[in-house]
């Protein structure tokens, strides 16, 4: 049985850029552009390097890769101890596969591929049969290969790099070493082919960089940088004689190789190690990446050799702990990162993508460059709220900094930090106290703010002036620390949670107290839905309770999750409530019903959900992954049957989605397969009334025939036609048969036979049958069949004048009695009874035993007519005190 999430699909990935793997770069031919590839876990990201916009994203891999190449035609990825080739940035096409260890060298050489692992073997493969060319192992000892390139114009020349600091030339073709090159005393980390032919550049581990010339075996010149190990280097060629080398700490040295000397240090390019650098042909553009999740493309057009940078895409360097939709849309979620910085994703294109920075404590003083920033840097963002009602006024984002009391504003419409840092003067700035921030909130016109204290103290401040307006409760709002704080929609109600298991609602402007309610334990987050007046509390015993803020009770009690509760989501109806734990599902609960009716489980547990105010995708960040994850919700796009889950259900992982749209997999299509059909029955229950489910007009116009038949009358005789008709002969009526066929000899008798006018119905003998076994379903599935004129001919052939009999009259009355009696077919019972007693009345009134049978069925008539007024009745006082109640 497929298991999964039925309302939740995967859709895409937020935010993933790059990883710790060199980037490589491609020119297409065709459209005379360049392209970057970049590794992401175990897929592959291309962009073009006009716009930095995605282009292509691989098919994923069942594992992360761990090396990176590329040639005019294919995309080569190394997973473990095997080689893939991807062919139009997306799909498989070959496998090379017989390493013996992890492969983590790659170079495509012509025709073929040259693989390294860690067992120090290298393999040369044929593209194309996907065989094995040639094998070469290396002594570990004396020569553990770290660096592989092709230097140029050299013919099926390769030359290796070692971890001992020596090089050694191979020609692949003859399986051949021609020469060794001493080296030096510290290991090889890169090889680099120069503009200049013959001659390498070569990264050292000690931070040293030769330029080499392979033909001589002579050092041409010698730079040394002081970061650390050459992580990688590369070479201008629009003109300037200049190499960039990257280092472990993010800084990149600029070296002008005919005046030998350092031109220009671009210091923190990337805040982790720069993983790839590549300067375009022909272009002063410098492509970098780094596993801070980061590409950068910098341009060499000012005065003093360094770069600037041209543009950029960013993602968090370190996980995020909160995410949130901005504004009415959907379209942006502000997420806070472990790195410190504030950032905002669009769900509709990354170029509208923006970062809002660091948190620094002095934005003047952290701009000049004789301090120190990292000690002006505020810690990691905890949580945080927004509002977009008078963004383009003021401040609308509100942040709480990890272990400061001091929380600050941000300028969603500027992408920076805001104007003001909130603070109670009533610690005096003591920073020994360690009391710090723990919850906020914005009220919905976007003036004012609520922060909640570690101490217990609730204060608000206006969000325009940064001045502080009071606080609530004498002293303290709780005797515990603020776990979370709520402003309703109308700012007529706040309500706050406190760690000493206290729920208060106080009013916004007097401030007091109006309820507080005992929670019995601890609350560790609060969420409320402002439309709907919902409030859900998370407890640290892994429950969650909701609490109604108009009736101020606690209305629905979930129990389920096996870890801490991190976040909660309401849908933008307030239906659903999304929980996520550290159990790793992900649950969804219905309110109305008070059942859970989702659950799936992820590889990674979520620490933060928000659900799109538009309802169309639910948005997750998660433990040690850096994107934010879109899923889709099905309800939107198809039927989605909804089913209470048991208390022991056990829910099946789901892979986190990719960073492309998902496709629909065969298995995908399958969602609600288990889900089985409702087959409504024919009657629910035996007291209810059940109508047929008959068009009206099959038996609505019953006792209006004659009006209809005078109305339609043909004006002219019909005319017979002269020939035979093209289509086969069929009997009138709503279920086509085929009539008998003409008499062979074709001559007409002007007899009228008399026998066959007085031949009986099959409907008067299946009636005449009914009564002897007293079981009417057989007629009734006739009438049922037939149409208005049907049903009046036969009505009409009960009667003793047209070949009928009383008996069988009798008979049709007991059936009536036997529908009225099933409480089925409720309406066709009525206008088969209007339509006889308006043929046959007459006749009824002159026959007792008619009369007697009639007076039966009036009384059951009345008794169910009865009891069907008494519960509408019923049903409109309700309403109407409903109504008038609520307003």
């Amino acid at each position: 049985i497929k298991k999964g999430s039925v309302i939740f699909s995967g859709f895409r990935a937020l935010g993933l850029y790059s990883n710790h793997l060199a980037h490589v770069v491609r020119y297409h031919k065709k459209h005379r552009e360049f392209y970057i590839v970049t590794a992401v876990g175990n897929c592959f990201h291309t962009y073009n390097v006009k716009k930095l916009g995605i282009v292509a994203v691989s098919n994923a891999l069942p594992e992360d890769i761990s090396c990176l190449a590329a040639d005019r035609m294919l995309v080569y990825v190394a997973i473990g101890k095997k080689v893939s080739a991807f062919a139009r940035n997306k799909e498989v096409v070959h496998m090379y596969t017989g390493h013996g260890a992890d492969v983590h060298l790659l170079l495509p050489f012509g025709d073929h591929i040259i693989s390294v692992d860690r067992d120090n073997a290298v393999i040369v493969w044929d593209v194309e049969s996907e065989e094995e060319y040639l094998q070469i192992t290396f002594d570990k000892v004396s020569f553990e290969v770290s660096a592989v390139m092709h230097p140029s114009t050299y013919l099926n020349k390769i030359l290796f790099g070692s971890s001992q600091g020596g090089l050694q030339l191979w020609n692949v073709k003859s399986n051949k070493l021609l020469h060794t090159f001493t080296g030096w005393p510290s290991g090889v980390t890169v090889l680099q082919q120069t503009p200049a032919v013959d001659v390498v550049g070569v990264g050292l581990s000690s931070g040293q960089i030769i330029i080499h010339n392979i033909k001589f075996d002579e050092s041409l010149m010698k730079f040394q940088q002081d970061w650390g190990p050459v992580t990688s280097l590369s070479f201008r060629t629009d003109g300037h004689p200049v190499m960039a080398a990257g280092s472990p700490i993010g800084h990149i040295g600029l070296w002008d190789l005919e005046e030998k000397k350092l031109v220009c240090q671009m210091r923190d390019a990337h805040n982790t190690a720069i993983a790839g650098l590549t300067f375009l042909h022909g272009e002063p553009l410098l492509i970098t990446n780094g596993a801070d999740n980061g590409i950068r493309v910098w341009i060499f057009d000012t005065a003093g050799g360094g770069g600037r940078l041209l543009r950029s895409r960013l993602g968090h360097s370190a996980p995020p702990t909160k995410v949130q939709h901005h504004g009415l849309n959907g379209h942006h979620i502000l997420s806070a990162g472990q790195d410190g910085t504030l950032q905002s994703f669009s769900t509709v294109h990354e170029r509208f993508n923006r970062s809002l920075g660091h948190g620094s404590i002095n934005k003047k003083k952290s701009k000049k460059k004789s301090l120190r920033y990292d000690e002006l840097k505020l810690p990691a963002i905890t949580t945080f709220a927004s509002e977009s009602a008078r963004q383009s006024d003021w401040d609308s984002i509100v942040a709480c900094h990890r272990g400061y009391l001091m929380t600050t504003t941000w300028n969603y419409q500027k992408g920076s930090m805001g104007a003001h840092k909130l603070e109670p003067e009533r610690f005096n700035k003591n920073r020994a106290l360690n009391v710090h921030a723990t919850a906020v909130d914005i009220t919905s016109c976007g003036n004012f703010v609520v922060v909640g204290l570690s101490s217990g103290h609730i204060d608000v401040y206006n969000m325009q002036s940064g001045m502080r307006r009071g606080q609530y409760g004498e002293d303290k709002a709780h005797r515990g620390a603020v776990r979370g704080v709520s402003v309703d929609g109308l700012n007529q109600l706040i309500v706050s949670a406190g760690a000493d298991k206290l729920v208060n609602i106080w009013k916004f402007k007097s401030r007091k107290l109006v309820h507080s309610i005992d929670l019995g334990t601890s609350p560790s987050t609060t969420h409320l839905h402002r439309d709907s007046g919902m409030l859900a509390v998370a407890l640290d015993d892994f429950t969650l309770n909701v609490l109604d803020m108009e009736t101020k009770r606690i209305v629905r009690k979930f129990s389920g999750h096996r870890g801490q509760v991190n976040d909660m989501a309401f849908s933008p109806d307030g239906r659903w409530l999304i929980t996520a734990a550290m159990d790793c599902t992900i649950r969804t609960w219905d309110l109305p019903s008070g059942c859970l009716v989702d659950c799936f489980l992820v590889d990674f547990a979520a620490v933060s959900l928000t659900m799109s105010p538009t309802g169309d995708f639910l948005a997750s960040s998660h433990v040690d992954n850096l994107g934010i994850y879109l899923w889709s919700n099905n309800t939107l796009c198809g039927m989605v049957s909804l089913r209470p889950l048991p208390a022991d259900y056990e829910p099946t992982a789901i892979m986190l989605p990719g960073t492309c749209p998902s496709q629909d997999e065969e298995g995908d299509t399958d969602l609600n397969t288990e889900m089985i059909e409702y087959e409504s029955p024919e009657q629910l229950d035996e007291q209810l009334v059940t109508l047929s489910l008959l068009p009206d007009s099959r038996w609505k116009n019953l006792l209006h025939l004659d009006i209809i038949k005078k109305r339609n009358k043909p004006k002219e005789p019909p005319k017979v036609p002269t020939a035979a008709p093209f289509f086969m002969p069929t009997i009138p009526g709503l279920i086509p048969q085929f009539g008998l066929p003409l008499t062979p000899t074709g001559i007409e008798s002007k007899i009228v036979n008399f026998g066959v006018l007085a031949q009986k119905s099959h409907f008067y003998q299946q009636l005449e049958s009914a009564m002897l076994s007293n079981k009417y379903n057989g007629p009734v599935g006739m009438l049922k069949e037939m149409g208005p004129s049907g049903i009046d001919a036969e009505l009409r052939g009960l009667a003793p004048d047209m070949g009928g009999d009383v008996s069988v009259l009798q008979g049709f009355l007991k059936m009536v009695a036997s529908m009225l009696d099933s409480k089925r077919d409720f309406d066709l019972a009525q206008a088969y009874l209007a339509l006889f007693l308006k043929l046959h009345l007459r006749l009824i009134s002159q026959e007792p035993g008619l009369m007697e049978e009639a007076s039966r069925v009036s009384e059951k008539l009345e008794e169910t007519w009865t009891s069907m007024q008494t519960l509408f009745n019923q049903s409109l006082c309700l309403l109407s005190y409903t109504k008038s109640a609520l307003l």
